[in-house]
């Protein structure tokens, strides 16, 4: 890895040392995966974690095209014989693209403009020697540069091209370019406006609170730029960043003309003001606007990820056998009963709502009551779409006449029908129609949310903000590495993971992780990680970066469904003998407390192996099979309904959050209608961020503050009433 590069990282990320720079670029270059660096490389990169590589593979890559930029600059430049000491230099120093493109501006091949038409008219020397400041009579030099086969015919025709000579250079000077935009992001204001007719198009007035807006470029939070976008995108808003430009004017004064004087100091002036005017503040506030923009996209991607991120770390619900059930009204309710390793058992429609006939109707609770009783079902996973608190009311009725305790979780069904309907659903259930497979999806949701969510589109499921406003390129890859970083931190048992799993695992890819499957399928399950090595196309770099990640429950080798490397076998075995144990020890609680006890430093000196990998190896051997998710809040389970009519202001009350955007979060407590929780109300004291206080998943308690059934507005707070 170059040194070059090693450096110009480490100045632009002080906070991590030269040598875990170039040992994660040095990894990087040599095939290794995020996942697997930062779970089997910690020794090399000072156990910097996947945020950390990242983020230096990102700047790595920033810099990259920098510097790609600047040598694509400075040989154009060259080629024109206009390349100075000065010039190299500054290209050098520049540290963002908008700097080199900035210095370059004068160098761009011209398009035909009133200026080059003035040069091609022979008036350039004329503009410089006005540069000079100048004593003697102006009009003097002018008729000097009359040119009747140009049309210059008049000293009026030579003053004006001059003008339009120096306010097109004046307009590339780049260190003007860079102090006028720095001041108008500091000073600007973005005014948003409603255009003639467009109050008309606003039909249900969602740009409202936008027809007559002003807050400064520089407070102005991200989703209230991607809504005036999109206010502006549908012809409702006009929007503008407005400036006084009194100081600017006062700015350019001094760097170009300062005590100077003479007659050509006014024709300077204007040329600058006209300058600013047409070429510089044109120019900035659409750099401003794209800046702006870019700022909101990734801030709501970053929302995006960290929301999906909650999402699919959700604690599955283990060791129960859930129903799912697909609300509707006409179509019926279908439902689906998993066992509790997820397989799909038996399936049914119902029709417990109108307009089904009376018969139906009254037939459906015996049906429901049947199927729970004759599958032991635990717990029926509802999904929140059409007809959700209708068939939560049903369900409620029904389950308080079983004996045994029965509950119900109302799922967010975000993409189940995308899934329904997509070739993975087709293959896995083809004698199924869409919503029998809906609610196949609705219960596995609740028994593993992320092995379910894994087989939709991310953008699908329902967590995001303004996802349909920012590049679909940049959000696909955000959330690809999401998927690929909860997927890996979590792992996958190799023997049940789908081909959709096993895609996101390190090092493999769609076509291996088909082979695994179809490996297993054919030779039945595999027994030991080793038997990896026999899978098709599956190498030795793919097996090395995957094989970490995927485990083997009840195999021939207990190492097996652990988290350790089996590059490290070797010195786990030596670990159990250091306590004198053996690996049918391994997850026991005694071997875990022998453990608890071992020196580390001491430990790792003597088995040559470095600490942060003998930590854990020590964390597998006492947890096998561990989940991480199990860590996380579980499901909130429900026997009662609550309508909009049963909230009075000051009711305490539970709910899961289901979405956190920038202004706040939105709790399912139970009704028809999600309700929110402003930022302002997520604690006492400020905040900027509301995921630094919820996320996805989490139970909460709330207190109702108001509600409006009409708008279907919930009003919550998280902090109590006094």
């Amino acid at each position: 890895m170059e040194k070059h590069m090693v450096q110009s990282v480490n100045r632009s990320l002080p906070a991590y040392q030269e040598r875990q720079i170039s040992a994660v670029l040095q990894l990087l270059e040599d095939g290794n995966t995020v996942p697997f660096i930062a779970r089997y490389r910690k020794e090399r990169t000072g156990s910097l974690d996947e945020v950390a590589i990242r983020e230096i593979e990102d700047e790595a890559t920033r810099l990259t095209k920098l510097e790609k930029r600047k040598a694509e600059v400075l040989k154009a430049i060259t080629e024109q014989g206009k390349l100075t000491p000065t010039l190299t230099k500054q290209l050098q120093q520049a540290e963002v693209i908008q700097a080199v493109e900035d210095l370059y501006l004068p160098y761009k091949q011209k398009r035909r403009t009133k200026a080059t038409i003035a040069e091609e008219a022979g008036l350039l020397p004329f503009a410089n020697w006005l540069l000079k400041f100048p004593k003697s009579d102006l009009n003097t030099e002018a008729a000097r540069f009359l040119n009747p086969e140009k049309d210059i015919t008049t000293i009026e025709d030579v003053f004006a091209g001059a003008h339009e000579i120096l306010a097109e250079q004046i307009g590339k000077v780049a260190t003007f370019r860079d102090w006028i935009r720095q001041y108008t992001t500091k000073q600007g204001q973005l005014v948003a406006k409603v255009k003639r007719g467009g109050e008309e198009k606003d039909e249900q007035g969602v740009y409202e609170m936008y027809y007559s807006f002003t807050q400064a470029v520089k407070q102005i939070p991200s989703y209230r730029i991607l809504a005036i976008n999109r206010g502006e995108k549908a012809g409702i808003l006009s929007v503008t960043i407005d400036i006084d430009p009194a100081s600017i004017i006062q700015y350019g004064h001094f760097r170009l003309i300062g005590h100077k004087t003479g007659p050509a100091v006014p024709l300077i002036e204007a040329a600058y003001e006209d300058a600013y005017k047409r070429f510089i503040g044109p120019a900035i506030e659409r750099d401003l606007r794209h800046e702006l923009t870019d700022q909101a996209d990734e801030h709501a991607i970053t929302v995006f990820g960290e929301n999906l991120f909650h999402l699919l770390m959700q604690a599955p619900m283990k060791g129960q056998v859930v129903m799912g059930f697909d609300p509707a009204y006409r179509t019926g309710c279908k439902l689906a009963i998993m066992d509790q390793n997820g397989k799909f058992m038996t399936k049914m429609v119902i029709y417990p709502h109108k307009p089904a006939s009376q018969a139906k109707r009254a037939a459906a609770p015996e049906q429901l009551k049947k199927l729970i009783e004759d599958y032991h079902v635990q717990t029926i996973a509802i999904g929140n779409g059409t007809a959700s608190r209708e068939s939560e009311q049903f369900v409620a009725d029904v389950i308080a006449t079983i004996d045994r305790p029965v509950y119900y979780v109302i799922v967010n069904e975000s993409g189940a029908s995308v899934y329904s309907a997509s070739q993975v659903a087709r293959d896995e259930f083809p004698d199924f129609n869409t919503e029998e497979r809906s609610a196949v999806s609705i219960g596995r949701r609740l028994q593993d949310p992320l092995t379910e969510l894994i087989k939709i589109d991310p953008k699908s499921v329902g967590v995001g903000q303004y996802q349909h406003d920012v590049p679909e390129k940049e959000l696909d890859a955000r959330l690809d590495r999401v998927v690929e970083t909860v997927v890996n931190q979590v792992g996958v048992n190799v023997n049940t993971a789908s081909p959709e799993l096993l895609t996101h695992i390190s090092g493999l890819t769609k076509s291996t992780a088909r082979n695994i499957v179809g490996y297993r399928n054919e030779h039945g399950s595999y027994l030991d990680r080793a038997a990896l090595k026999s899978v098709p196309r599956l190498g030795p770099k793919a097996y090395e970066q995957s094989v970490g990640f995927l485990r083997i429950l009840n195999g021939d080798e207990v190492l097996d469904n652990t988290d350790i490397h089996p590059e490290s076998y070797g010195v786990a075995r030596q670990v159990l003998a250091v306590v004198n144990e053996d690996e049918t020890a391994v997850g026991s609680t005694k071997l875990a407390a022998r453990l608890d006890q071992l020196p580390i430093q001491q430990t790792a000196e003597q088995l040559h192996v470095g600490e942060a990998t003998l930590k854990d190896i020590i964390d597998g051997l006492s947890r096998p099979g561990r989940d991480v998710r199990d860590t996380m809040p579980a499901p909130l389970l429900r026997q009662d309904v609550l309508t909009m009519a049963d909230l009075k202001p000051g009711m305490m009350l539970q709910g899961t959050v289901r979405n956190v955007v920038d202004f706040g979060a939105f709790v399912d407590i139970g009704v028809k209608q999600d309700g929110l929780v402003h930022i302002s109300q997520l604690t006492d004291h400020f905040i900027s961020d509301p995921a630094s206080v919820v996320a996805i998943g989490d139970i909460v308690t709330v207190w109702v503050q108001s509600v409006d059934e009409d708008r279907h507005r919930i009003q919550l707070s998280m902090v109590e009433p006094k």
